[in-house]
């Protein structure tokens, strides 16, 4: 039975990762012993539970009942595992994480490797990327979303409000009369962010509320791009306050409509609400609660 365990876990990690090669490549195995393992579990329960072809693999009907059951007995014997490095005066184990891309310059990927030295025994695996991405399916730990909470089956916690500035490049800025209110830019050019809406709201000093949606020649899906084509003075944009505020710094970039304000967002730490490695996922994220993120 104890031989048969490590091929269920094998297996799970072959249907993780979607191929024998990147089940090996994260077990530190070759890919055709990995084969070699599955091949075996299969012979042992008398039934096929992948289907190969040369280009990817897929469960069969049994594969999917019996992935689903060696994904329980895993879960509950890696919580036994956390429950137990609780204890400890040292965490152990592995985190997957995602967060937006444009954060990899920012506080959160300082916390990640603030974490790491305090706690040699804890690996991270990060996934920085502006498309979401899927908890489960993807076989994440936790996530750091920016902005929007709509899933009410994971569990969640804010961690930071986000400001946002709206910026434009120096040479652009100095073609144009200063706005003095937000109306005063919908012939501007404006670079926007695929992630979010075309309308710029903002709301004046006195409380009014204004939006405008101007010209938009370039729409991007990344916000460091946002950031460097603003800097080319090709247009007007929102930025994350860090990064406005670093574009102002250098001299590249101008804040308009200071007085104004547009609405934060939240950032949060999202993970499932039975997290195979819940208590290293809880540490971290209280460890995340306690920095300074904006």
């Amino acid at each position: 039975m104890i031989d048969h365990l490590r091929q269920m876990a094998i297996f799970a990690r072959v249907v993780d990762e979607g191929s024998f090669r990147g089940a090996a490549k994260d077990l530190g195995l070759a890919p055709s012993r990995v084969s070699e393992t599955v091949s075996e579990l299969e012979t042992y329960l008398g039934t096929t539970l992948l289907y190969r072809t040369t280009r990817r693999i897929g469960l069969t009907t049994e594969g999917r009942i019996f992935y689903e059951r060696v994904v329980e007995m895993l879960r509950s014997a890696e919580a036994g595992l956390n429950e137990l490095n609780a204890n400890t005066l040292e965490p152990v184990g592995a985190l997957r994480i995602s967060m937006p891309a444009f954060l990899a310059g920012g506080p959160l990927t300082k916390a990640v490797a603030d974490f790491s030295k305090l706690h040699s025994g804890v690996a991270f695996s990060v996934f920085y990327t502006d498309a979401r991405m899927q908890l489960i399916e993807d076989g994440l730990d936790l996530s750091i979303r920016v902005g929007w909470l709509d899933d009410s089956t994971m569990m969640s916690r804010k961690l930071a409000t986000g400001q946002r500035h709206l910026v434009v490049g120096t040479d652009y800025a100095d073609g144009r009369d200063a706005p003095k209110r937000l109306g005063d830019m919908e012939d501007w050019d404006w670079i926007r962010f695929r992630m979010r809406p075309d309308g710029t709201e903002m709301t004046s000093p006195s409380g009014k509320v204004e939006q405008v949606i101007g010209n938009a020649q370039i729409e991007v899906d990344s916000i460091e791009a946002v950031y460097h084509l603003c800097t080319q003075n090709v247009g007007a944009a929102v930025l994350p306050s860090f990064l406005a505020e670093k574009g102002v710094a250098d001299g590249k970039l101008v804040r308009l409509l200071p007085e104004w304000s547009l609405d934060p967002l939240g950032i949060y730490a999202v993970w499932p609400d039975k997290s195979r490695r819940e208590s290293l996922t809880l540490m971290f994220v209280r460890f995340l609660a306690d920095q300074s993120l904006c």
